[in-house]
């Protein structure tokens, strides 16, 4: 004979509760678990990008490089570093420019690029006056800051570097001092060519790069008209 269960006690009827309270807690909803992990930055590409983001692309590269040269000089600088700067696979920076040589001699070219009308301040105007024009503009364009600071960066490059030097030499002769040297249709007209460029970019290496004093913080129009004769005898003397 199966004997009589127990009367419930009040600890039972205790427990009781608790295991309803229990199943109640568990029923209840629960707040969503937060991910408090870092966010990943995002990879970088790999491979050619579609043709609609290739001239975005090849400019976000040029900007990292001109940013890596200024900031590392030629010897430091990397294609990996560019590519990663640029938020792209060294592949891709190959794939545009090719070598790092390459890259820097795209990233001067669009550095210089405003100085390279400096030609047709040569042809425009008097021939008396173009000693002026051109100290004027060259010198213009170091004291606008939103242009001189590529040039800080190439400048900087080439001193530290041959190959950076042998590139950019390539450029001002190529870009600069043969187009000025054709305008001026006199004797030697490619000597003066670049005598007056040592005048404009020495004056501008002591200024703006190694600011030497009191020529760096002296009055542009001053400095204009001291070097301004100078480079008119280089150009136009007989």
């Amino acid at each position: 004979m199966t004997p009589p269960h127990p009367p419930a006690t009040d600890n039972d009827a205790t427990d009781n509760d608790a295991t309803d309270n229990d199943a109640t807690d568990n029923d209840a909803p629960r707040p969503p678990a937060t991910d408090t992990a870092a966010p990943r930055p995002p990879a970088r590409r790999r491979g050619r990008p579609p043709r609609t983001e290739s001239a975005g692309t090849r400019d976000r590269i040029l900007a990292a490089a001109r940013e890596e040269f200024s900031a590392r000089g030629y010897e430091k600088t990397s294609v990996r570093g560019i590519a990663k700067a640029a938020g792209v696979d060294s592949a891709l920076v190959h794939h545009y420019f090719g070598t790092k040589e390459q890259v820097f001699a795209a990233a001067i070219e669009v550095a210089f690029a405003p100085a390279l009308d400096a030609p047709d301040a040569v042809a425009e105007g008097p021939a008396d006056e173009v000693g002026e024009r051109l100290t004027r503009f060259v010198l213009g364009i170091w004291e606008d800051p939103a242009t001189r600071a590529p040039l800080l960066a190439v400048v900087r490059s080439a001193v530290d570097n041959d190959t950076a030097a042998a590139v950019l030499r390539r450029l001002v002769a190529a870009q600069l001092m043969r187009r000025i040297a054709a305008r001026l249709e006199l004797p030697d007209a490619e000597l003066r060519a670049e005598l007056a460029a040592a005048q404009l970019v020495g004056c501008a290496m002591l200024r703006y790069v190694i600011r030497l004093e009191p020529l760096a913080s002296a009055d542009l129009e001053q400095i204009i008209a001291r070097v301004a004769p100078v480079v008119q005898t280089h150009l136009t003397a007989p």
